[in-house]
């Protein structure tokens, strides 16, 4: 005799019933396009580790971004990438208002009032050493100075008409500074704060050292990143950012981290959750494709399929271009 509840394929054998069984459905406004701005304002520059992805310049912002909008892109996350020459120990240009970030957020607000524009808020672009904040005299992490300055420049982005920020750093205490600078400036009611909770340090970043011209010059980001086995403190910088007041929650990278996509699901129920499906993972799926171990667009899909079971409310992917095409489709 059968066991009756045993009995699956029925409830998924109809087309029009196999959507019915997602816990949820990939939109277009599931999606963040992260972009890489340039000083250079006139520059479309390849990134050769990262397929039909480029450094772009402010003033040509429209031609590539206006036809994503048109497609329906929603959101975008800004890096900025400045040259050598105006980087310093203590991220100086970070929130210039001549600067690639500021400019472009002016930009796009102008050409697009309702996308909504986000901003990555770190130092390790415009530092002249690569780390994530300002230094002690040995080279370790000086907190406490790294988060006033991170604080300056996030309240800086929102000042010049950020909708959202989200600091990628991982220093201690930096959500209820930026929140707190964000509530003393008259912003807090209109600009929202990501957290970059979950942020391990992966080697799935390579091809974004490349992008942004970001990479350290001396050791590695590993004492402030959290450890890539290391769930419990995930969970713990989860908690903590929840109650230093972050409106969104993110884990990042995303694929190798699904279980702490779920955590942060289960940990924070009632906060939207973000997974950053980092280079690496890009390139793989690129690179993999390209190989003919799978076919693209399914494999692509598929990654999708899995942050979203997993927990996410939002993606933030260079994918995104693909898969507003294959939405609207």
């Amino acid at each position: 005799m059968v066991q009756i509840d045993s009995l699956l394929h029925a409830g998924y054998h109809n087309p029009t019933t196999r959507p019915w069984q997602v816990e949820r459905t990939l939109t277009k406004g599931s999606l963040m396009y992260p972009i890489f701005i340039t000083d250079e304002a006139d520059a479309k520059i390849a990134i050769p580790s990262m397929p039909n992805q480029y450094r772009l310049g402010v003033n040509r912002l429209e031609e590539f971004i206006g036809p994503l909008v048109a497609k329906g892109l929603r959101a975008v996350m800004l890096f900025g990438v400045p040259s050598d020459s105006v980087k310093d120990p203590f991220g100086t240009a970070a929130d210039d208002p001549n600067g690639p970030v500021v400019l472009a957020i002016t930009e796009l607000k102008r050409l697009y009032p309702t996308l909504l524009v986000s901003c990555d808020v770190c130092l390790c672009e415009y530092t002249s050493h690569g780390h994530c904040g300002h230094l002690n005299e040995d080279n370790t992490i000086n907190n406490t100075a790294s988060v006033k300055r991170l604080a300056e420049v996030a309240v800086n982005y929102a000042k010049a008409g950020a909708d959202n920020v989200a600091p990628s750093d991982m220093m201690d205490g930096r959500i209820r500074a930026i929140k707190q600078g964000l509530h003393d400036a008259g912003l807090s009611h209109r600009v929202s704060l990501m957290a970059y909770s979950a942020k391990y340090a992966s080697a799935l970043y390579g091809p974004f050292r490349d992008a942004a011209c970001s990479g350290a010059q001396f050791g590695d980001r590993s004492a402030y990143q959290l450890p890539p086995g290391s769930r419990g403190l995930g969970r713990r910088a989860i908690q903590r950012d929840m109650h230093e007041g972050a409106d969104m929650i993110m884990v990042k990278p995303a694929m190798f981290y699904l279980d702490i996509i779920r955590d942060a699901k289960e940990l924070a129920p009632d906060h939207p959750i973000a997974a950053y499906q980092v280079s690496g993972e890009y390139a793989m799926i690129h690179h993999s494709a390209n190989a003919g171990v799978f076919d693209f667009k399914t494999a692509v899909l598929e990654s999708m399929a899995s942050l979203q079971r997993a927990g996410c409310n939002l993606i933030i992917t260079y994918f995104t271009p693909d898969l507003l095409d294959w939405l609207e489709q």
